[in-house]
């Protein structure tokens, strides 16, 4: 049957601010950027690991009609909409120090939990990310 996920898809309103902001600050790679005609197929992934990807799709057709695309907009902006996605990191510390030096805005700081240390912030679009330190 299936034997990998390799692709994961958030919603953002812009894809070149999604770009900036995944790449520039978060230090993903680009994977693909391609116009299809329809939609812009823009994928990202962790440096060195191709075969997770996330798509960075702006609402709308073919995917979603233009009234709930305008819908899913609203709610993302208001961070009701957005999707979910944890990183894994060698030390949530120092990762945090070094984002929040590049403006990135945290919704939690570096905190110890049962399986390690994690933290949590928000995309400019409202799309929740977390990256955790697992425990050895």
């Amino acid at each position: 049957m299936f034997n990998a996920i390799t692709h994961s898809q958030i919603y953002v309103l812009d894809q070149d601010e999604a770009l900036a902001f995944y790449v520039g600050k978060l230090g993903l790679e680009v994977h693909t950027d391609a116009d299809l005609g329809f939609m812009r197929w823009l994928t990202v992934n962790v440096p060195g690991h191709p075969e997770r990807q996330i798509l960075l799709e702006k609402p709308g057709p073919p995917s979603l009609s233009e009234e709930i695309a305008e819908q899913v907009r609203d709610l993302l902006t208001k961070g009701a909409a957005g999707g979910n996605l944890i990183f894994s990191t060698d030390d949530c510390r120092k990762t945090y120090q070094s984002l929040r030096d590049q403006g990135v805005e945290f919704t939690e700081e570096p905190t110890e939990r049962p399986y390690g240390i994690d933290c949590g912030l928000r995309d400019p679009f409202g799309n929740s990310i977390r990256f955790t330190q697992p425990k050895a």
